[in-house]
């Protein structure tokens, strides 16, 4: 049946795909929801997306206008879905959140959906804080950790947090690759079955100018045996700050993990490739509308998502990642 192969597949369509996002809605610009939504849809999955916040634009801008949803009207939104019969998910994914009551209720949703379909895979970017400068500080709350650590992280599947997040979310800080591959052995004890540390300080063996991600992947077989798989990406390091990154980073990685579901390598590969894709096409462009000398803003620093469309769809490989 071999050269039959094409016209077969082609004939029968992909088994439909549904990704509950729950994030950001920005009214002009990339973050949260609008960074995840279409390179998810233009790799075949249906979304339906919650918005957590209505902003003109992300707080990184001067200015910055808006509604926040609160936890009761994010269950009423739930409600409906449910009432008509339309909560059944393939992926859950959440990103940026402030509010405790609010992740809390998130949990509660992940946990019926789960009900609805065992295996829905719950994506979350836990995200709370960064290192600046080597110093680590938390950018919400920091009654969210607990949560976190203690509802959110059970419940996931995939997470991708940075080496700041992953230190809070274990209390153990990384200082070297080792020390790494061992927190990441630690969430993995808390839940989740795939984690990637998406960027870290640890020296990169090609050099300076390159960025560490981390990855590992634990299966456990049908004869209870444990196998884990683990990368590390070496990305080259774009000079600039850039918003909505991981964002994009995470909704690719879901993409990418349910078109390889047991080869982290190119999973990694695909999201990593298409990213640098993103960000020199963005920086190419905002430099050029700063014009020479200038410091491009944030308007011009907005990911270069649309134009992005062919690289998002079918990244080249231009990074690859290495099996420790």
């Amino acid at each position: 049946r071999a050269g039959g192969q094409q016209s077969g597949a082609a004939m029968e369509p992909e088994r439909e795909c549904r990704v509950l996002s729950i994030q950001s809605h920005v009214v002009r610009g990339y973050v949260g929801n609008k960074a995840a939504t279409f390179p998810l849809q233009v790799l075949g999955f249906e979304v339906d997306t919650v918005n957590s916040v209505q902003f003109s634009n992300h707080t990184g801008y001067a200015h910055w206008k808006g509604q926040v949803l609160n936890s009761d009207e994010l269950h009423e939104l739930y409600e409906g879905l449910k009432l008509n019969k339309v909560n059944r998910y393939d992926y859950v994914l959440t990103g940026y959140t402030r509010d405790t009551s609010f992740l809390a209720m998130v949990v509660d949703i992940v946990q019926e959906l789960k009900q609805q379909n065992s295996n829905l895979v719950y994506v979350c970017d836990p995200v709370m804080g960064d290192k600046w400068n080597g110093e680590g500080s938390m950018y919400v709350p920091k009654d969210l950790l607990p949560v976190y650590r203690d509802k959110v992280v059970p419940v996931a599947d995939i997470i991708t947090p940075n080496q700041f997040e992953a230190e809070l979310l274990t209390g153990r800080k990384i200082y070297t690759e080792k020390d790494a591959l061992e927190v990441m052995d630690m969430l993995h004890a808390m839940g989740p079955e795939t984690v990637v540390i998406t960027s870290s300080d640890l020296q990169a063996p090609l050099g300076n100018d390159y960025l560490i991600a981390l990855g590992s992947h634990r299966k456990t077989k049908a004869d209870g045996t444990r196998m884990t798989q683990r990368i590390r990406v070496e990305s080259p390091k774009v000079d600039a700050v850039f918003v909505g990154t991981g964002d994009l980073f995470a909704a690719m990685l879901l993409a990418w993990t349910h078109k390889h579901p047991n080869n982290l390598k190119v999973a990694c590969e695909k999201t990593v490739s298409a990213m640098q894709h993103v960000l020199q096409r963005t920086i190419k462009s905002a430099k050029a509308q700063a014009g020479e000398g200038n410091k491009p803003n944030s308007a011009q620093l907005e990911l270069r998502m649309v134009q992005s469309k062919k690289d998002i769809e079918n990244p080249e490989i231009i990074v690859k990642a290495t099996v420790l």
